[in-house]
Protein backbone atom coordinates (compact mmCIF):
# COMPACT_ATOMS: atom_id res chain seq x y z
CA UNK A 1 0.00 0.00 0.00
CA UNK A 2 1.32 3.61 -0.36
CA UNK A 3 1.99 4.65 2.74
CA UNK A 4 1.48 8.12 2.27
CA UNK A 5 -2.07 7.46 2.33
CA UNK A 6 -1.73 6.82 6.34
CA UNK A 7 -1.19 10.78 5.82
CA UNK A 8 -4.66 11.84 4.47
CA UNK A 9 -7.34 13.16 7.42
CA UNK A 10 -10.49 11.72 7.55
CA UNK A 11 -12.74 13.57 4.75
CA UNK A 12 -14.99 16.29 6.40
CA UNK A 13 -18.10 14.31 5.45
CA UNK A 14 -16.62 11.70 7.09
CA UNK A 15 -15.65 13.66 10.32
CA UNK A 16 -19.92 14.88 10.23
CA UNK A 17 -21.32 11.16 9.97
CA UNK A 18 -19.52 10.11 13.00
CA UNK A 19 -20.31 13.25 14.73
CA UNK A 20 -24.08 12.55 14.10
CA UNK A 21 -23.81 8.85 14.71
CA UNK A 22 -23.84 9.88 18.45
CA UNK A 23 -27.14 11.44 18.38
CA UNK A 24 -31.13 10.80 16.78
CA UNK A 25 -32.34 13.66 15.68
CA UNK A 26 -36.16 14.67 15.97
CA UNK A 27 -38.07 12.58 13.94
CA UNK A 28 -41.18 14.86 13.76
CA UNK A 29 -39.27 17.69 11.76
CA UNK A 30 -38.08 16.80 8.57
CA UNK A 31 -34.38 16.55 7.37
CA UNK A 32 -32.37 19.68 6.32
CA UNK A 33 -28.92 19.26 4.99
CA UNK A 34 -26.96 22.56 4.72
CA UNK A 35 -23.76 20.67 5.37
CA UNK A 36 -23.17 20.17 1.84
CA UNK A 37 -22.29 22.47 -1.09
CA UNK A 38 -24.54 20.48 -3.77
CA UNK A 39 -26.22 22.48 -6.20
CA UNK A 40 -29.89 22.01 -5.47
CA UNK A 41 -31.67 24.04 -8.34
CA UNK A 42 -32.78 22.45 -11.11
CA UNK A 43 -30.28 21.64 -14.05
CA UNK A 44 -31.44 23.50 -17.40
CA UNK A 45 -33.44 21.64 -19.69
CA UNK A 46 -30.66 22.79 -22.61
CA UNK A 47 -28.35 20.25 -21.20
CA UNK A 48 -30.38 17.82 -20.99
CA UNK A 49 -32.08 17.55 -24.18
CA UNK A 50 -27.92 17.82 -25.40
CA UNK A 51 -27.36 14.98 -24.02
CA UNK A 52 -30.22 12.82 -25.18
CA UNK A 53 -29.20 14.00 -28.94
CA UNK A 54 -25.94 13.15 -28.56
CA UNK A 55 -26.11 9.68 -26.94
CA UNK A 56 -24.55 8.21 -30.04
CA UNK A 57 -21.66 9.20 -28.71
CA UNK A 58 -21.21 6.81 -26.17
CA UNK A 59 -20.60 3.58 -28.67
CA UNK A 60 -17.20 5.90 -29.36
CA UNK A 61 -13.39 6.05 -27.15
CA UNK A 62 -13.22 9.62 -26.00
CA UNK A 63 -10.03 11.78 -26.42
CA UNK A 64 -7.95 13.05 -23.25
CA UNK A 65 -7.66 16.43 -25.38
CA UNK A 66 -11.46 16.68 -26.16
CA UNK A 67 -13.44 17.41 -28.62
CA UNK A 68 -11.99 20.46 -30.89
CA UNK A 69 -15.87 22.14 -30.08
CA UNK A 70 -16.01 21.65 -26.40
CA UNK A 71 -12.66 23.53 -26.58
CA UNK A 72 -13.71 26.36 -28.67
CA UNK A 73 -16.52 26.94 -26.50
CA UNK A 74 -14.60 26.66 -23.36
CA UNK A 75 -12.22 29.17 -24.97
CA UNK A 76 -14.87 31.46 -25.73
CA UNK A 77 -16.63 31.74 -22.62
CA UNK A 78 -13.39 32.27 -20.76
CA UNK A 79 -12.41 35.22 -23.80
CA UNK A 80 -16.28 36.41 -23.05
CA UNK A 81 -16.54 36.41 -19.39
CA UNK A 82 -13.47 37.58 -18.44
CA UNK A 83 -12.62 40.00 -21.33
CA UNK A 84 -9.75 38.62 -22.60
CA UNK A 85 -8.03 38.10 -25.48
CA UNK A 86 -8.86 35.23 -27.63
CA UNK A 87 -7.44 31.89 -26.00
CA UNK A 88 -5.58 29.11 -28.25
CA UNK A 89 -8.18 26.22 -27.73
CA UNK A 90 -5.45 23.81 -28.45
CA UNK A 91 -2.73 24.86 -26.43
CA UNK A 92 -4.44 26.90 -23.05
CA UNK A 93 -7.60 24.83 -22.58
CA UNK A 94 -8.08 21.29 -21.71
CA UNK A 95 -12.05 19.64 -20.82
CA UNK A 96 -11.59 18.29 -17.36
CA UNK A 97 -13.75 15.96 -15.54
CA UNK A 98 -15.09 17.90 -12.94
CA UNK A 99 -12.82 21.00 -10.78
CA UNK A 100 -12.08 18.33 -8.13
CA UNK A 101 -10.35 15.39 -10.08
CA UNK A 102 -8.40 18.26 -11.75
CA UNK A 103 -7.32 20.26 -8.67
CA UNK A 104 -6.09 16.58 -7.39
CA UNK A 105 -4.16 15.47 -10.50
CA UNK A 106 -2.48 18.84 -11.48
CA UNK A 107 -0.64 18.37 -8.25
CA UNK A 108 0.67 15.01 -9.40
CA UNK A 109 1.95 16.87 -12.47
CA UNK A 110 3.66 19.69 -10.90
CA UNK A 111 5.01 18.61 -7.34
CA UNK A 112 8.04 17.11 -7.62
CA UNK A 113 8.23 15.41 -4.04
CA UNK A 114 11.92 14.03 -4.32
CA UNK A 115 12.98 17.78 -3.61
CA UNK A 116 14.09 18.04 -0.16
CA UNK A 117 10.98 19.88 2.23
CA UNK A 118 8.77 20.34 -1.30
CA UNK A 119 5.96 22.50 -0.02
CA UNK A 120 2.23 23.48 -1.45
CA UNK A 121 1.26 26.48 0.31
CA UNK A 122 -2.67 26.54 0.45
CA UNK A 123 -5.04 28.84 1.98
CA UNK A 124 -6.91 27.90 5.59
CA UNK A 125 -9.90 27.11 5.61
CA UNK A 126 -8.94 24.95 2.48
CA UNK A 127 -10.59 22.45 0.47
CA UNK A 128 -9.49 19.07 1.46
CA UNK A 129 -8.45 17.85 -2.00
CA UNK A 130 -5.98 20.76 -1.87
CA UNK A 131 -3.84 18.91 0.81
CA UNK A 132 -4.56 15.19 0.16
CA UNK A 133 -3.41 16.31 -3.56
CA UNK A 134 -0.06 17.60 -2.13
CA UNK A 135 0.28 14.55 0.52
CA UNK A 136 -0.12 12.29 -1.98
CA UNK A 137 2.59 13.74 -3.94
CA UNK A 138 5.17 13.92 -1.69
CA UNK A 139 5.01 17.47 -0.49
CA UNK A 140 4.09 19.14 2.92
CA UNK A 141 1.87 22.13 3.43
CA UNK A 142 1.85 24.96 4.82
CA UNK A 143 -1.54 26.91 5.57
CA UNK A 144 -1.80 30.73 5.34
CA UNK A 145 -4.95 31.62 7.85
CA UNK A 146 -7.86 33.64 6.53
CA UNK A 147 -8.29 36.81 8.76
CA UNK A 148 -11.58 37.57 9.74
CA UNK A 149 -10.43 41.09 10.87
CA UNK A 150 -9.67 41.99 7.43
CA UNK A 151 -12.37 40.38 5.56
CA UNK A 152 -11.21 36.70 5.75
CA UNK A 153 -8.04 38.25 3.49
CA UNK A 154 -5.06 35.82 3.46
CA UNK A 155 -1.55 37.79 4.04
CA UNK A 156 0.42 36.00 1.82
CA UNK A 157 3.56 38.35 2.69
CA UNK A 158 3.57 37.10 6.32
CA UNK A 159 4.72 33.37 4.65
CA UNK A 160 8.45 33.26 5.83
CA UNK A 161 10.88 33.58 2.52
CA UNK A 162 12.24 29.98 3.39
CA UNK A 163 9.00 28.60 2.73
CA UNK A 164 8.15 30.32 -0.49
CA UNK A 165 12.27 28.91 -1.38
CA UNK A 166 10.27 25.37 -1.31
CA UNK A 167 7.09 26.21 -2.50
CA UNK A 168 6.05 24.44 -5.83
CA UNK A 169 2.33 25.16 -5.71
CA UNK A 170 0.35 27.44 -4.40
CA UNK A 171 -3.57 26.70 -4.36
CA UNK A 172 -6.03 29.74 -4.34
CA UNK A 173 -9.57 29.44 -4.23
CA UNK A 174 -11.83 32.56 -5.39
CA UNK A 175 -14.41 32.92 -4.95
CA UNK A 176 -13.35 31.35 -1.66
CA UNK A 177 -15.33 28.74 -0.14
CA UNK A 178 -16.39 29.03 2.59
CA UNK A 179 -15.76 32.86 3.37
CA UNK A 180 -16.93 33.61 -0.38
CA UNK A 181 -13.90 36.24 -0.46
CA UNK A 182 -12.47 37.54 -4.08
CA UNK A 183 -9.11 37.85 -5.01
CA UNK A 184 -8.61 41.79 -6.16
CA UNK A 185 -6.09 42.81 -8.53
CA UNK A 186 -3.26 43.57 -5.58
CA UNK A 187 -3.84 40.32 -4.20
CA UNK A 188 -2.99 38.88 -7.82
CA UNK A 189 0.30 41.66 -8.32
CA UNK A 190 1.19 39.79 -4.79
CA UNK A 191 1.17 36.45 -5.99
CA UNK A 192 2.26 37.11 -9.49
CA UNK A 193 5.72 38.82 -8.13
CA UNK A 194 6.10 35.78 -5.34
CA UNK A 195 5.83 33.22 -8.47
CA UNK A 196 8.29 35.24 -10.50
CA UNK A 197 10.47 34.89 -7.21
CA UNK A 198 10.16 31.32 -6.56
CA UNK A 199 9.18 29.48 -9.24
CA UNK A 200 5.87 27.85 -8.22
CA UNK A 201 2.65 27.29 -9.98
CA UNK A 202 -0.56 28.83 -9.02
CA UNK A 203 -3.65 26.87 -9.07
CA UNK A 204 -6.71 29.22 -8.93
CA UNK A 205 -9.94 27.15 -7.59
CA UNK A 206 -13.27 29.11 -9.38
CA UNK A 207 -15.60 26.84 -9.39
CA UNK A 208 -17.70 28.79 -7.74
CA UNK A 209 -16.98 32.16 -10.11
CA UNK A 210 -20.81 32.65 -11.65
CA UNK A 211 -22.20 32.57 -8.04
CA UNK A 212 -22.12 36.26 -7.27
CA UNK A 213 -24.95 38.88 -6.22
CA UNK A 214 -24.06 42.14 -7.55
CA UNK A 215 -23.91 41.89 -11.66
CA UNK A 216 -21.78 44.45 -12.04
CA UNK A 217 -19.22 43.21 -10.13
CA UNK A 218 -18.55 39.65 -10.90
CA UNK A 219 -15.73 37.92 -9.96
CA UNK A 220 -12.06 38.30 -10.80
CA UNK A 221 -10.47 35.47 -12.49
CA UNK A 222 -6.60 34.66 -12.71
CA UNK A 223 -6.93 35.07 -16.16
CA UNK A 224 -8.27 38.53 -16.56
CA UNK A 225 -5.50 39.77 -13.51
CA UNK A 226 -2.52 38.57 -15.25
CA UNK A 227 -4.10 39.67 -18.70
CA UNK A 228 -4.61 43.40 -17.03
CA UNK A 229 -1.23 43.32 -15.38
CA UNK A 230 0.38 42.69 -18.83
CA UNK A 231 1.46 38.79 -18.06
CA UNK A 232 0.86 37.60 -21.59
CA UNK A 233 0.45 33.93 -21.93
CA UNK A 234 -0.17 33.34 -18.13
CA UNK A 235 3.22 32.11 -16.56
CA UNK A 236 2.75 29.67 -14.15
CA UNK A 237 -0.93 30.14 -13.92
CA UNK A 238 -3.28 27.65 -13.97
CA UNK A 239 -7.56 28.35 -13.48
CA UNK A 240 -10.37 25.42 -12.86
CA UNK A 241 -13.84 25.63 -13.80
CA UNK A 242 -16.63 24.02 -13.47
CA UNK A 243 -20.30 23.11 -14.66
CA UNK A 244 -21.21 21.79 -11.48
CA UNK A 245 -22.11 25.63 -9.70
CA UNK A 246 -22.64 27.68 -12.68
CA UNK A 247 -25.15 25.21 -14.46
CA UNK A 248 -26.32 23.08 -11.54
CA UNK A 249 -24.97 20.27 -13.01
CA UNK A 250 -22.55 18.49 -10.56
CA UNK A 251 -23.51 15.08 -12.12
CA UNK A 252 -22.38 15.93 -15.10
CA UNK A 253 -18.79 16.12 -14.23
CA UNK A 254 -17.78 18.76 -16.19
CA UNK A 255 -15.20 21.51 -16.12
CA UNK A 256 -12.06 22.84 -17.65
CA UNK A 257 -8.46 23.91 -17.16
CA UNK A 258 -7.27 26.75 -18.61
CA UNK A 259 -3.95 29.35 -18.90
CA UNK A 260 -0.02 28.51 -19.10
CA UNK A 261 0.28 26.02 -22.30
CA UNK A 262 3.43 24.73 -20.84
CA UNK A 263 1.57 23.62 -18.19
CA UNK A 264 -1.50 22.40 -20.19
CA UNK A 265 1.19 20.16 -21.83
CA UNK A 266 2.48 18.54 -19.19
CA UNK A 267 -1.14 18.13 -17.69
CA UNK A 268 -2.32 16.77 -20.59
CA UNK A 269 0.76 14.17 -20.57
CA UNK A 270 -0.23 13.26 -17.35
CA UNK A 271 -3.95 12.80 -17.66
CA UNK A 272 -3.60 10.74 -21.20
CA UNK A 273 -1.75 8.14 -18.89
CA UNK A 274 -4.70 8.56 -15.89
CA UNK A 275 -7.71 8.14 -18.05
CA UNK A 276 -9.25 11.35 -17.53
CA UNK A 277 -11.24 11.52 -20.91
CA UNK A 278 -15.27 13.30 -21.46
CA UNK A 279 -17.31 10.98 -22.81
CA UNK A 280 -18.91 12.80 -26.05
CA UNK A 281 -22.21 12.67 -24.66
CA UNK A 282 -21.02 15.04 -22.02
CA UNK A 283 -19.21 17.34 -24.04
CA UNK A 284 -22.05 17.64 -26.06
CA UNK A 285 -24.12 19.14 -23.35
CA UNK A 286 -21.08 20.80 -21.89
CA UNK A 287 -21.00 23.15 -25.20
CA UNK A 288 -24.91 24.14 -24.88
CA UNK A 289 -23.97 25.19 -21.06
CA UNK A 290 -21.00 26.98 -22.10
CA UNK A 291 -23.02 28.60 -25.01
CA UNK A 292 -25.37 29.75 -22.63
CA UNK A 293 -25.88 32.90 -20.60
CA UNK A 294 -29.70 32.69 -19.79
CA UNK A 295 -29.72 29.87 -17.48
CA UNK A 296 -26.69 31.07 -15.50
CA UNK A 297 -28.75 34.69 -15.02
CA UNK A 298 -31.40 33.26 -13.67
CA UNK A 299 -29.71 30.95 -10.99
CA UNK A 300 -27.82 33.69 -9.94
CA UNK A 301 -30.93 35.95 -9.72
CA UNK A 302 -32.14 33.06 -7.55
CA UNK A 303 -29.27 33.09 -5.12
CA UNK A 304 -29.26 36.66 -5.01
CA UNK A 305 -32.68 36.54 -3.57
CA UNK A 306 -32.29 33.77 -1.22
CA UNK A 307 -29.11 35.55 0.28
CA UNK A 308 -31.01 38.65 0.54
CA UNK A 309 -33.59 37.49 2.45
CA UNK A 310 -31.82 34.96 4.74
CA UNK A 311 -28.04 36.24 5.37
CA UNK A 312 -29.47 39.05 7.91
CA UNK A 313 -31.65 36.75 9.60
CA UNK A 314 -28.50 34.52 10.03
CA UNK A 315 -26.81 37.58 11.06
CA UNK A 316 -29.14 38.56 13.63
CA UNK A 317 -28.09 35.27 15.77
CA UNK A 318 -24.91 34.25 14.80
CA UNK A 319 -22.85 36.80 13.32
CA UNK A 320 -21.38 36.63 9.83
CA UNK A 321 -21.15 39.22 7.24
CA UNK A 322 -22.78 38.75 3.39
CA UNK A 323 -20.25 36.94 0.89
CA UNK A 324 -18.49 38.69 -2.24
CA UNK A 325 -19.89 35.43 -4.10
CA UNK A 326 -20.24 31.64 -3.95
CA UNK A 327 -23.12 30.10 -2.17
CA UNK A 328 -22.26 29.44 2.02
CA UNK A 329 -22.46 31.72 4.86
CA UNK A 330 -19.45 31.07 7.17
CA UNK A 331 -20.90 32.13 10.46
CA UNK A 332 -19.75 32.50 14.20
CA UNK A 333 -20.95 30.08 17.02
CA UNK A 334 -21.58 30.79 20.54
CA UNK A 335 -20.06 27.44 21.57
CA UNK A 336 -17.45 25.01 20.13
CA UNK A 337 -18.43 24.73 16.18
CA UNK A 338 -18.96 20.48 16.72
CA UNK A 339 -21.34 20.74 19.46
CA UNK A 340 -22.86 23.37 17.68
CA UNK A 341 -23.82 21.40 14.51
CA UNK A 342 -24.30 18.05 16.91
CA UNK A 343 -27.09 19.77 19.48
CA UNK A 344 -28.89 21.64 15.72
CA UNK A 345 -29.35 18.22 14.19
CA UNK A 346 -30.17 16.58 17.36
CA UNK A 347 -32.82 19.15 18.52
CA UNK A 348 -33.50 20.95 14.55
CA UNK A 349 -32.82 18.04 12.21
CA UNK A 350 -30.38 20.70 10.19
CA UNK A 351 -27.21 19.39 9.13
CA UNK A 352 -24.53 22.14 8.89
CA UNK A 353 -20.90 21.51 8.82
CA UNK A 354 -18.86 22.38 11.82
CA UNK A 355 -16.10 25.01 10.47
CA UNK A 356 -12.90 23.43 12.28
CA UNK A 357 -13.45 20.50 10.13
CA UNK A 358 -12.42 22.53 6.85
CA UNK A 359 -9.35 24.33 8.40
CA UNK A 360 -6.73 23.01 10.56
CA UNK A 361 -4.44 23.95 13.38
CA UNK A 362 -2.01 26.42 12.37
CA UNK A 363 0.22 29.36 13.46
CA UNK A 364 -1.53 28.82 17.19
CA UNK A 365 -5.08 28.42 16.09
CA UNK A 366 -7.50 27.26 13.38
CA UNK A 367 -9.67 29.57 11.28
CA UNK A 368 -12.61 27.47 10.94
CA UNK A 369 -13.01 27.24 15.20
CA UNK A 370 -16.36 28.22 16.34
CA UNK A 371 -17.88 28.87 12.77
CA UNK A 372 -19.95 26.70 10.94
CA UNK A 373 -20.42 26.57 7.13
CA UNK A 374 -24.23 27.06 5.80
CA UNK A 375 -24.52 25.68 2.34
CA UNK A 376 -27.50 27.92 1.01
CA UNK A 377 -28.36 25.59 -1.79
CA UNK A 378 -31.90 24.09 -1.45
CA UNK A 379 -35.08 25.89 -2.26
CA UNK A 380 -35.65 29.50 -0.48
CA UNK A 381 -38.65 28.02 1.26
CA UNK A 382 -36.69 24.96 2.64
CA UNK A 383 -33.57 27.72 3.38
CA UNK A 384 -35.81 29.79 5.08
CA UNK A 385 -37.26 26.61 7.47
CA UNK A 386 -33.66 25.67 7.89
CA UNK A 387 -32.67 29.13 8.95
CA UNK A 388 -35.36 29.59 10.98
CA UNK A 389 -35.20 26.94 13.02
CA UNK A 390 -31.19 27.88 13.56
CA UNK A 391 -32.40 30.84 14.86
CA UNK A 392 -34.55 29.21 17.32
CA UNK A 393 -32.23 26.99 18.35
CA UNK A 394 -29.44 30.08 18.75
CA UNK A 395 -32.15 32.06 20.56
CA UNK A 396 -32.36 28.91 23.28
CA UNK A 397 -28.89 28.84 23.24
CA UNK A 398 -28.07 32.41 24.12
CA UNK A 399 -28.97 32.54 27.90
CA UNK A 400 -26.75 29.46 28.20
CA UNK A 401 -23.84 31.13 26.77
CA UNK A 402 -23.74 34.03 28.14
CA UNK A 403 -23.61 32.32 31.49
CA UNK A 404 -20.75 29.96 30.58
CA UNK A 405 -19.09 33.20 29.17
CA UNK A 406 -18.97 31.89 25.35
CA UNK A 407 -19.32 34.73 22.94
Amino acid sequence: MNPRLALLQPYPFEKLRALFAQVTPDPVKRPISLSIGEPRHPTPRLIVDALRAAEASLANYPTTIGAPALREAIAGWLARRHGLPALDPATQVLPVLGSREALFAFGQTVIDGSRMGATVVVPNPFYQIYEGAALLAGARIHCVNADPAAGFAHDWRAVPADVWARTQLLYVCTPDNPTGRVLDLDDWRTLFALSDRHGFAIASDECYSEIYFDEARPPLSGLAAAHALGRDGFPRLVVFGSLSKRSNAPGLRSGYVAGDAALIRAFLLYRTYHGSAMSGTVAAASIAAWNDETHVRANRAEYAAKFARLQPQVAAVLPCTMPEAAFYLWARTPIDDDLFAQRLYAEENVAVLPGSYVARDAHGGNPGYRRVRLALVASQDECAEAVGRIAAFARRLAPASATAGAG
